[in-house]
Order: C-alpha cells, then structure tokens, then sequence
C-alpha cells in the first residue's frame, strides 16, 4: 500500500511549471502556482511529477493525445471520475480514477496547470467553464460531490458490542498513539502535525504542528508512525523529499521524541536520530512507517520499500538499482543509546505499515504487494530471515525475474521464509493456500487482543485493511479483520481470517485503549473504490464491550 502525501512533490511542481510559462504569456503565473499545488496533493501519486504517468497502469498526461483532444471530457473526468479502458497516445489503459473534491475554482487551475506542463500548450482553463461541464456530470455541481462523500453510518457492531464516533477530523491522520489508559490520544497528521484528543470530552486539539519543529521549506513531509514510549514521550517519525542541492533525490528519516513544557503540553520535539537513503521514483517510496517498542525495551521500526519491484528510475536525479541496505526490513534500535544505531532485524518485507507481538512474544507484520496482483502477506517474523521482496512475495515461486523483468536475481544460499497462511473464510482465504490477503486490499494497522478483552476477540490480531487503490473485480479491503493463530504440523503459521466490521473508510490505524476498547481510524470517508469518489478527512471510531 502507498499511502498518498498532502503535499508530496509541491515543490518539483511548481518548477516545472515555470518552464511552459515561457512561452505561454497568457497564462498567468498565480493560476499555474495554485494547479501545481493542487497537482501535488492529488494527482501525483499515480500520474508523477513529470506527467509521464506509471503504464500499464495510470496513463501520462504529459502530451497526452486522449487528454488533450477533448477539454470538456477532461473535465468532466476530474469531476466525475473514469472507469473503463482508454487509448492514450496508443496504448491502452484499463483502471477507474475517482471523482476529484476540488470546487470549480480548484478544478481549473489544476487543468491549466496541466495543459500547459510537461510539453502541453493549452488556453487557461476558468470556473465557469468547469461549471458548464461539471452540470452534465452525475455530480451536477461540487456541493452534490461534497454530500456524496459524506460520513457513511457506522456499520452494526458485532454481537455485545457497541461503536460510536468519537471525533470527526479536520486533516487526514495516518497513526494513533497513547499511554494506554484511554486518557489522551495523539493522532499523527499526515504531513507531522499532531493532535490530542481527549477521550471524555471528545475535544479534538492540535498540539504541534511540522512548522514547530521541522524546515518545511526543505521538501514534502510524510508522517506515518507514532507511539508513546515507557518513557511517556510521543516518539514518531518523518520522512522528508529531500531534492535541493543533492545530486540524488533522498528520503530523510528522522525520529523525534517529544519535551513535554510545564503546562504539560507538547513541546517543540528534539531530534533523536536521522538518516537518508535514495528516494523512491514515484508511488513506491513508504519511507518508514510504524515505530514501536517491543517488551525488549527496543525500539522497532519499518522501513518499506523505495520501489515496486527494483524497476530502474526514468529521471536521472533517481536512484536506480532497487532496493537498498536500510529498505524493505524492519529496524531494531537502542532508545538509550547516546548515539543510536540501526540494526536490521529482518529483511524482504516490502511495507510492513502494521506490526505487532502475540501474547507469547511471537512479532507479526502485514504488508502490502507489489502490482502484479500478488496476494499481501502476514508474516511471522524470526530475527535475522528474509522474507522474500523484491525476489518473491506470497505464493509465488521464485524466479530469477521475479516479478518483473527488472528485478535483480536472489541473494545467493538465502532461504526465504513463507508468509502465513490464510484458511479463510474472509480476507480471499482458502484451506491449503499459502498466502494471507486479497491482492491490493491493503493490510494496515494491526493489534493483539489480551487479557482484557472479552471471550470473542481474547487471543487474537484486529487488522485494518485499507483498501484497493487499483481497480479490482470486487472491491476489497475497507474492513476489519480478526486474525486467530495457530500452526500446523509443519510448523507453518496460519491464521483464521473473520470480518469484524464492514463496510469503513478506509481504515488505515488501530489502537488499543485499555479494558477491552479499540480505536479505529478512519483515513477518509469513502467505503469503497468503485463509486469513485475523492477524499476527504475520515473520523475516530470507538469499538467497546457493551
């Protein structure tokens, strides 16, 4: 799963939108600023910085003949959004966008940024042009989009259950952390901003924002994992684009821990530790993700993959020989260390977004799969093993092309270990198979249920599916799951797959609270891929024993 930055390349837009500006006069230079903005934060991920767009899959924009034949039809694509197969500059493509939440405003600086970027020439594109178009859509007007992407009602709660919302969210989230006495609870925003909320009260506050502690200027910001340490400190991390006066596009890692002020509240973060790697072309750098503390008193981290499946890089500024020492594993460090260290805990894991230890100890992950349809995987994780990414993934044999033409051959005399086993009956399980979740339903948060859980859900994993981001059969994911272990003869990891709640927004985190309480976050409000509709905001939900 590649989660989806505000602000991913803001910066790289905007350059590059100058360069038309040259000779296209007529475009004003405030109008193509604001697309490239816009550009950045939803368009990115799938159609990249230099518009080329990633085939088979998402087509190019950049001197795109379907796109630039047809104004209103582009319109009304960003409006509406596209399912089905098109032809772009001779190829085709088979995949659904969905319906961009962008007013009319929005929607014609980002087609003026657009057509007149990467090559395109283009007049500028105005709101009542979008408005005339955007009337013979089945959105007919933004506030139609705006009441379809709504908060969807809460699905029922399983037996002797209950679930209520807590707090509705002004920014996306993509983590939740707390002490565990379901006092206060940070949620991590997307970009680094934190905020507290108190359970009693429901009030929701922001009590940090990236500007406070980090050069923004620098580049794009994705956060993805927080805790609170034994230390009661917010530990979290972030991953900065690092692209100015580099000869290398970076990832800057950095982990934070928080000073609390005397008023209690959270003080400017100090810098505990940073690296840097070569930066992922694309939507394939996860960065580092989950950050938690084992009952070793160690602080583990994941660090996902930069690449789908080692392809080389099309822009010279990129790295292009995969994956590389501190990628695709999980991280073991000291937290008292002076000068803390990273020591590779296990390897092949593409993009363990959730991780977590079994009442015995036994550590666990979910990651999500490459593109090629391969099924997403649980992993029991054994110090010192590999776990097969890029070289094998899943059920799939191994193959010295695997899964792509580009992917480098096998370590030599390493033996990848086997993901868990799915029997079923949810999750795309079956007896016998020798994989753990439905291709592209991406696994994200995950939970071991204790001793103060009640009989129904003691002694298991609650997992967060996200959902696919690619077009599929059947839409898969937006659930949650409960996931019981056991072993069979052989010693192989298996697990029995049950839905726990269905249809969510796209569950992306969650967090157990004390006494048997879960918090769910929702990452945006849509609770399936095929109505096509963008995002915004989600919510906190809890689920609690009646």
């Amino acid at each position: 799963m590649s989660l989806l930055p505000l602000k991913l390349v803001r910066r790289l837009c905007i350059a590059v939108a100058l360069m038309p500006l040259l000779g296209i006069a007529a475009v004003a230079d405030e109008q193509m600023e604001r697309g490239a903005a816009i550009y950045a934060e939803k368009c990115v991920i799938c159609h990249q910085p230099s518009g080329q767009g990633a085939p088979p899959i998402y087509p190019p924009l950049a001197q795109s003949d379907w796109m630039l034949s047809n104004r209103e039809r582009a319109i009304k694509v960003v409006c509406e959004g596209l399912t089905g197969t098109i032809v772009v500059n001779g190829q085709s493509y088979t995949n659904s966008m969905p319906a961009q939440m962008l007013d009319d405003v929005q929607v014609a600086n980002v087609m003026t940024y657009v057509f007149n970027s990467w090559g395109n020439s283009g007049k500028p594109f105005t709101a009542d042009e979008v408005r005339v178009a955007r009337a013979k859509t089945r959105f007919k007007t933004y506030d139609a989009l705006v009441s379809a992407a709504a908060y969807q009602p809460l699905p029922p709660a399983p037996a002797k259950w209950k679930l209520r919302e807590v707090a509705q969210l002004p920014e996306f989230c993509t983590r939740l952390a707390s002490d565990g006495t379901g006092k206060i609870v940070y949620a991590l925003q997307q970009t680094g901003g934190v905020y507290a909320l108190d359970l009693a009260s429901a009030a929701l506050v922001p009590v940090l924002k990236a500007e406070d502690y980090l050069d923004v200027k620098r580049g794009e910001v994705m956060a993805v994992g927080c805790t609170v340490g034994p230390d009661g400190r917010l530990w979290f991390v972030t991953n900065q684009k690092i692209e100015k006066d580099v000869p290398l596009v970076l990832n800057e890692v950095v982990i934070w821990r928080s000073v609390t002020q005397p008023d209690g509240m959270l003080g400017k973060p100090e810098r505990w530790f940073a690296t840097t790697y070569p930066h992922g072309e694309g939507g394939y750098n996860h960065g580092v993700s989950q950050i938690s503390f084992g009952s070793d008193g160690m602080l583990y981290l994941s660090s996902g993959s930069r690449t789908d499946g080692g392809e080389p890089a099309g822009d010279a500024r990129y790295y292009k020989l995969g994956e590389v020492e501190i990628t695709a594993c999980l991280w073991r460090m000291d937290p008292k260390a002076d000068k803390p260290e990273i020591e590779l805990y296990a390897r092949g894991i593409r993009n363990a977004y959730g991780f977590a230890w079994d009442g015995s100890g036994q550590l666990f992950t979910v990651s999500n799969g490459p593109n090629m349809d391969a099924p997403e995987e649980m992993d029991a994780i054994e110090q010192g093993r590999h776990y097969g990414f890029p070289h094998q993934f899943a059920e799939w044999p191994v193959k010295a092309a695997f899964p792509y033409p580009h992917t480098p051959p096998p370590p030599a005399g390493v033996k990848f270990k086997h993901p868990v086993a799915n029997l079923g009956p949810a999750a795309g399980g079956r007896p016998g198979g020798l994989f753990t979740f439905d291709p592209h339903s991406s696994p994200a948060g995950m939970v071991w249920c204790g001793d103060d859980f009640p009989e129904s859900l003691r002694g298991s994993f609650v997992i967060t599916r996200f959902g696919n981001l690619l077009e599929t059969q059947e839409d898969v994911g937006f659930d949650v799951l409960t996931a019981r272990m056991s072993r069979d003869a052989s010693g192989q990891w298996q697990a029995k797959m049950e839905n726990l709640l269905k249809p969510l927004g796209r569950p992306i985190d969650v967090h157990h609270i004390g006494k048997g309480r879960l918090l769910i976050l929702e990452y945006t409000r849509t609770t399936n891929f095929k109505d096509r509709l963008g995002w915004l905001p989600g919510r906190i939900i809890e689920l609690a024993p009646e």
